[in-house]
């Protein structure tokens, strides 16, 4: 297949090449296009066809959930069978934005998209093009992150092209996304509204709004038998060729510990990569040593997460360590996705 790319400004998009993206997920196909939080991989979600396609790209399990992607609230109401009071309170307040909520689904949604489940998962996108896209599309768009199922996520079209150039029809080249990290998560299914993944909108930010709410035990379950009721529950996620290992304790100590490891494996023979900060990175005299970002600054970090592990995959690093990130609004988030990228591999000084 011949995947074709277009480059559109998010500031001032063109909207015969949107319509002619829409036009392309009406007829069945797929479309990649950058949203607020990462590059996603767009199909119409009440066609069966398109879900089946979504999957096969991607390489992705057929029980792991797609999200629907809407461009207005009212959209939200024909694809669920009740809409709770606090969910409509937070959608006002954080739709369009980084937030998933999950609902019992309507009729109007196939199991396919569901990945067999009762429940559906929704977001509003805050990004021009996706809204745009979204609304020439039909209105619902199932789109998870535009990646080879396991991989890190895109944050950019060239991260897009390189894992499903000739899988798709189109990829929308919207330049950087801004957050860098999926959706935040929540499941009004329960009694008590759940945190299923953790993002940009933190537990603070939720309890502010809702009052209670709880993070679900499952979370970092990777071997759990349960069918995931959303993405990233269950399947290894976000991970770099190499092997992944994460670094936690005092900053000194872990340091030292990064620099003890490096230097074993680089006299073993191995390529060793090491993600630090912008105020750690001149502490590693070995290695292809990369910064993630500023702590001063955490919005970075989640901003270039993806990007760097994807680049020590170009070098070929065999062992990456990585430093943790204990920060006060995207620390659970970013820490998160670190874990599901090193398999839970976690070593504590």
């Amino acid at each position: 297949m011949n995947t074709k790319i277009v480059k559109i400004d998010p500031g001032n998009p063109r909207m015969d090449c949107i319509r002619e993206a829409g036009r392309v997920i009406k007829e069945g196909g797929l479309v990649a296009f950058p949203t607020e939080t990462v590059y996603g991989l767009g199909g119409n979600a009440l066609d069966v066809e398109a879900s089946h396609r979504i999957y096969a790209a991607k390489g992705r399990p057929s029980d792991n959930p797609l999200i629907v992607h809407i461009a207005d609230l009212e959209s939200l109401f024909p694809l669920v069978t009740e809409v709770p009071p606090k969910a409509e309170r937070l959608a006002k307040k954080c739709w369009p934005g980084p937030l998933t909520m999950i609902f019992h689904k309507s009729d109007m949604v196939p199991y396919e998209t569901t990945g067999g489940l009762d429940s559906v998962a929704v977001r509003m996108p805050d990004h021009p093009i996706a809204r745009a896209l979204i609304r020439e599309s039909g209105g619902y768009v199932a789109a998870p992150s535009a990646n080879t199922s396991g991989r890190p996520s895109p944050t950019l079209a060239e991260h897009v092209i390189e894992d499903l150039n000739g899988k798709i029809e189109m990829i929308v080249d919207g330049g950087s996304v801004g957050i860098g990290l999926e959706s935040t998560i929540v499941d009004f299914t329960e009694e008590v509204p759940t945190i299923l993944r953790p993002g940009y909108i933190n537990e603070k930010m939720l309890r502010d709004i809702l009052g209670e709410v709880r993070m679900d035990k499952g979370l970092i379950a990777s071997d759990s038998s349960v069918r995931p009721k959303a993405p990233g529950m269950k399947y290894r996620h976000y991970a770099p060729k190499g092997a992944l290992m994460i670094v936690e304790g005092q900053q000194e100590k872990v340091t030292d510990k990064i620099r003890k490891l490096a230097r074993e494996k680089i006299a073993a023979g191995y390529t060793v990569g090491i993600i630090g900060t912008d105020e750690s990175v001149g502490e590693y005299p070995q290695g292809i040593v990369k910064s993630i970002g500023a702590r001063s600054e955490e919005e970075s970090i989640g901003r270039h997460l993806y990007s760097v592990l994807r680049e020590f995959d170009e070098c070929d690093a065999a062992y990456i360590f990585s430093e943790s990130f204990d920060t006060p609004r995207m620390g659970q988030a970013i820490m998160n996705r670190l874990l599901k990228a090193a398999g839970h591999q976690v070593i504590k000084v």
